[in-house]
């Protein structure tokens, strides 16, 4: 129907502008956070389909590497002899970037 930015460009701004929408309702406190979620992810997808991807493609291939670092930063622990509900943040960071210099 023609409804669409002839652009990416134009749909990246949409998706700041979203973003902004998303931070300003989570300062104000407001109910709407979750609705201004949904326009972000929307305009997320839509710009995706404007640079040629997926949208849910892309983000189930982002769950799968997320699993898979996931699984490598635990085993790693448990190789060193960690306690993985008790590392913290900055232990679990570390374990993150190696599990993604491990093509995880």
């Amino acid at each position: 129907m023609g409804f669409d930015w002839p652009e990416a460009a134009q749909v990246r701004a949409k998706v700041l502008e979203e973003l902004n929408e998303v931070d300003a309702a989570v300062t104000a406190g407001d109910a709407t956070v979750a609705e201004e979620i949904g326009d972000l992810l929307f305009a997320v997808v839509n710009w995706s389909r404007h640079l040629g991807a997926d949208g849910e493609e892309a983000l189930r291939a982002a769950n799968a590497k997320f699993e898979r670092r996931f699984v490598h930063m635990e085993e790693t622990a448990r190789a060193r002899g960690l306690d993985v509900e008790k590392l913290s943040a900055a232990e679990w960071d570390t374990l993150w970037r190696a599990a993604k210099l491990n093509g995880g």
